[in-house]
């Protein structure tokens, strides 16, 4: 069994009666995953993963081989990812095998809680059918979803695991979320849209800001933007995910904007980087 990584982990902890750790300390050239990616592993299931293949699987027989032993002591591996493990990525790794103690699991767990808390907000407005179906896309990646709605019984169509956020209000949440976030207006009212909308161009924090729409309806919204005193419209990105299919289907619109928000975070981080070096040279 396999769990998922956002929220299960102390699901795993619980159901697992022995539990180790796989760690990789050392990645060079092509690797599937990088130094310090990690999973658990238990005698019958596995939380997170360190890239797949015959690397994992062959991590996962040396665990479940240290569980069957119950031996304290680590294993150390050295693998070179080549035809003679059948995975011809090129480079190699050092993988380290260990037990967890009960303090260990502990740590872990909080480390898991702790990345997900560091991962960027994603503030969907509007529970409808493209809302739901995004909200799902995105807690499969390294985004935080927030599903707001001022429909209680839309809201309920989404699945737990997701944060929803019932209010009257909710061109207010953007006022209170954090720094680096991204924002997706797709509510059942195109003047909610539009003042929803306003507050997010207001910040001058947001790494996307996204209406759901036509070219129409964003011609629209910046005539009254304007008139409202909204200067940076170019920001908004409206339609979102464009695309040369022609396909309306919720879910696939939701892949769309789902790789358009990796896109821009992707080069948010590239600035970042970038800006950092930027500084360092003049000090």
């Amino acid at each position: 069994m396999m769990y998922k990584q956002r929220h299960d982990v102390r699901a795993f902890l619980k159901s697992c009666r022995a539990i180790a750790l796989v760690e990789i300390d050392e990645a060079k050239g092509s690797t599937p995953r990088e130094a310090g990616a990690w999973m658990l592993v238990s005698n019958s299931s596995i939380f997170r993963t360190i890239g797949g293949g015959q690397l994992e699987n062959m991590a996962i027989e040396k665990a479940r081989q240290l569980l069957s032993s119950s031996s304290n002591e680590h294993i150390e591996m050295d693998i070179p990812l080549g035809p003679d493990i059948g995975q011809c990525c090129g480079g190699s790794v050092r993988v380290r095998v260990k037990l967890l103690d009960a303090k260990e699991q502990e740590a872990r767990a909080k480390l898991a809680e702790h990345e997900i808390e560091q991962l960027p907000n994603i503030y969907i407005f509007g529970a409808g059918h493209v809302g739901n179906a995004l909200a799902e896309a995105v807690s499969l990646l390294p985004f935080n979803p927030i599903l707001i709605d001022t429909r209680a019984d839309m809201l309920a169509l989404a699945p737990d695991t997701i944060e929803k956020r019932l209010t009257a209000m909710p061109e207010a949440e953007v006022r209170g979320a954090k720094t680096g976030s991204a924002f997706v207006v797709l509510t059942h009212d195109h003047a909610l849209d539009f003042l929803i909308t306003r507050e997010v161009l207001v910040r001058n924090d947001v790494v996307y800001a996204g209406m759901i729409g036509s070219k129409t309806k964003r011609a629209t919204f910046k005539k009254w933007a304007e008139r409202e005193g909204v200067s940076n419209i170019d920001q908004l990105v409206c339609p979102m995910g464009r695309s040369s299919l022609n396909d309306k289907r919720p879910e696939v619109i939701a892949a769309l904007i789902s790789s358009q928000m990796l896109e821009y975070f992707s080069d948010f981080a590239d600035k970042k980087t970038d800006d950092a070096a930027t500084t360092m040279a003049v000090d």
